[in-house]
Formats: C-alpha cells, structure tokens, sequence
C-alpha cells in the first residue's frame, strides 16, 4: 500500500529525509518513532501529497507521489497534530462540509456513524470552539475517516490528551486495523507504538531500523530469563552456566539470571536440571528490554 525509494526532502540546505526506502503492506499498522524532527512529519506530508519530495520516488494505494496527488488525497485519510477544525461551526457542521468535499455518497449516514463511534452524537449541534482537546482530536478523527479510506496517516493521535481520551483513540485505532485498514502512525508514544504497531521503523533524517517491537528487543539485546528459586547458590548457578545453550548464569537474591538466545526452546530442560538438583523453583519470567531501550540506543548510536 506504500512504497517508497529513496525518497528524500531538502529545505534549502538542511536535509529533513534522506533516501528513505520503506513498504508498509495492506492491513498494517506501521509506527514511525523518532525525535523532534526527524522527519517523520515530513515523510507524512510528502506521502499524502502536501509537499513534493525533492527527489526519489513513492507510491501510496497504487498512486504516484508527484504525480497522482489529487486521487492520493482523495483515496487516505490525515489526522495531523493539530485538528485545523472550523472553530465556529458544529461538529455536524464541520463533518459535513468535509464528506461533501470528499464526493461522499451518503453524508449524513457517516457524518452520524462516526460521531456515534467516537461518542459526539449527543453534543453535535456544539461549535467545535467548545470542545476539549480530546474532544477535537476525536472530531479530527471521525472527519478522517468519513470516506472510508483504505490507508490512514496518523500524527501524534494521543498528543496532549488525558488518559481516558487517548484509551478510546488507541482503542479506536486498533479497531480500525482490525477491519483491515493500512496505518501509518507518528509517535513520540512509546507503549503506544509497542501495543499497536505490527512493525516499527526509528527514523533520525535516515531511516535506521524496521522491524516487529519483540524482534528489535531480540536483536539490539540479550534475552536474560530469571528464575525465582526459594534459595539459589554459586552451585545451581554453575550447573546451569554448564549447559552448552547458556551464555551467562548469576545468582543474585535467591534468582538465577540466566542469558541465552532462546528461551522458549530452552527453558524447559533448564527447569528439569534445577527440579532434578533438588531445587525448589517459584516461577520464571523474562527480563524484557522495553521499546524505549531500543528507541533511546538506536537514536543515540545514530
């Protein structure tokens, strides 16, 4: 659904993307992390047709960037970070204009259907000047999405809200990827992005890594598996450190921290050996590096 080679952006002498290749494919939820401006705004504009790239190439839902703007425009669906609503018309107001824009068949069936979704129906007829934040944000979502758009461009969706308003955004968002629709998500929300997102891409002007969350965790990082004994000593750490799969083996506190490459494949014959030492093992958990671990090493070694 997205393709791009290459693609780069200069402002004058200061390189805001540079040769971005990237495929993001139907039905997934593609998040961009990366630091104040990296440009990941930047990729968005030049993705759905605001700005021209200043060289390379992309394709967005079989269209050309450059040269098929208008239909890229009319075939996705853009939350930007500011909602740019009509401040002094209702929220149905407001919905309508857009749809109408959008050559949408039956207006006010979706302007109703998304207002309902996103819980604006009963305060509709209110100029949007009095919505909260979170309420606007929602408002920016429903007008998104009022033409049905296959492939969706999200910027910082969650920016600025109260907790409850972005659980119903998040929520929102992981029901639209259910029914199959290709998003794009710009965030600074770095468990945001870990929930929702099947692959991840760290931008820094470059585009420096893309993959699932659990497998940057696994490539960056050891996996370290801990455990809880209700007594461990130098011996049981020793006999395990033996095993041939076994990087490292500590005891530390009554838990034996354990570094190994597998732990799914592993962990069963490590259990057998310390039930088989007379060992009386409590539980076993996973020592997991957490998305910002690999977000703050790979900015930082750049």
């Amino acid at each position: 659904m997205i393709h791009t080679e290459n693609l780069t952006k200069k402002f004058g002498d200061v390189v805001a993307v540079e040769d971005l290749n990237l495929e993001v494919c139907e039905g997934e939820v593609f998040g961009f992390l990366g630091p104040n401006g990296a440009g990941k705004t930047t990729t968005l504009r030049m993705l759905t047709g605001l700005i021209a790239p200043t060289h390379g190439t992309a394709v967005v839902n079989g269209y050309r960037v450059g040269q098929d703007d208008m239909n890229i425009r009319r075939s996705v669906g853009i939350l930007t970070e500011t909602p740019g609503l009509y401040e002094r018309l209702s929220a149905e107001h407001n919905l309508r204009i857009y749809a109408s824009l959008y050559e949408v068949e039956d207006i006010a069936g979706q302007v109703e259907k998304y207002l309902r979704m996103l819980g604006l129906w009963e305060r509709r007829h209110e100029a949007a000047a009095k919505f909260s934040k979170g309420m606007k944000q929602k408002l920016a979502m429903a007008r998104a999405l009022l033409h049905e758009p296959r492939v969706l461009f999200l910027d910082e969706p969650t920016a600025s809200l109260d907790p409850e308003a972005a659980h119903l955004v998040r929520e929102f968002i992981a029901g639209l990827s259910q029914e199959g629709r290709t998003i794009l998500l710009c965030t600074h929300n770095l468990d945001e992005a870990d929930r929702l997102c099947d692959r991840i891409g760290v931008l820094k002007t470059r585009l420096l890594m893309v993959d699932t969350p659990d497998r940057l965790r696994s490539n960056l990082f050891e996996r370290k598996v801990v455990f809880h004994l209700r007594q461990a000593d130098a011996a049981l750490a020793e006999a395990v450190a033996g095993l041939p799969f076994v990087q490292d083996c500590t005891a530390v506190d009554n838990k034996l921290l354990v570094t190994l490459d597998d732990p799914e494949m592993h962990n069963p014959e490590i259990i057998r050996m310390l039930v088989g030492l007379g060992a009386d093992l409590q539980f076993v958990g996973e020592l997991r590096r957490s998305l910002e671990d690999v977000y703050l090493h790979l900015v930082k070694e750049g």
